[in-house]
């Protein structure tokens, strides 16, 4: 069996609700907490598993969530969401997080390129945009590493740990992820 939601090193599939221990787990580490978004004040475990519940994961058109397993490891290792869907413009966003002691193994990467293979392949779409904080080398090289070109600078876009930072914004057209990457293909049986 072929699934365009399984590479070589994760599977994308939904978070269970029981799984909302390893978010919380996630959450302690407040770099990890601000590279992905910004510090959330603490939840109970109680309050993670209605997160969790209250249908994070279930798509609402082309928006949607998904948790990333390690196919090695057999375990929850991140999460991704789509966000800003355009269909007008066929422009769409994500924000992608990955467990700190499970980051540099390229499991964003091929996340990445599934989801822009289901979105660009699959649903239509004609771009992506991303916006990545500026002091976030390693995800500004791993996106610039995949295709992404960089289209400008927010400057000052977020305030954290007492200082303004810059948000730089990315952006790959479906014609570059397809210069690079895989569209998948049809075989037939």
């Amino acid at each position: 069996m072929d699934s365009i939601w399984v590479g070589e090193r994760v599977r994308v599939r939904g978070i269970e609700p029981e799984e909302s221990l390893l978010l919380m787990e996630f959450d302690q580490d407040s770099t990890f907490m601000r590279n992905n978004d910004h510090l959330h004040p603490p939840r109970s475990k109680a309050g993670y598993r209605t997160y969790l519940e209250s249908g994070i994961g279930t798509p609402k058109d082309d928006e949607f969530g998904a948790g990333i397993e390690s196919l090695a490891e057999g375990r929850l290792v991140g999460w991704f969401g789509t966000n800003k869907i355009d269909k007008n413009s066929g422009v769409f966003s994500y924000g992608i997080a990955i467990g700190t002691d499970f980051q540099r193994r390229g499991y964003a990467g091929e996340t990445i390129i599934l989801l822009l293979r289901y979105m660009f392949g699959e649903r239509r779409f004609q771009k992506c945009d991303v916006e990545i904080y500026a002091y976030n080398t390693a995800s500004l090289k791993l996106h610039e590493k995949l295709g992404f070109v960089e289209e400008g600078r927010r400057r000052r876009g977020q305030y954290f740990a007492g200082e303004y930072h810059d948000v730089v914004l990315m952006g790959m057209t479906i014609e570059e992820y397809a210069a690079r990457h895989s569209l998948g293909s049809v075989e037939s049986s």
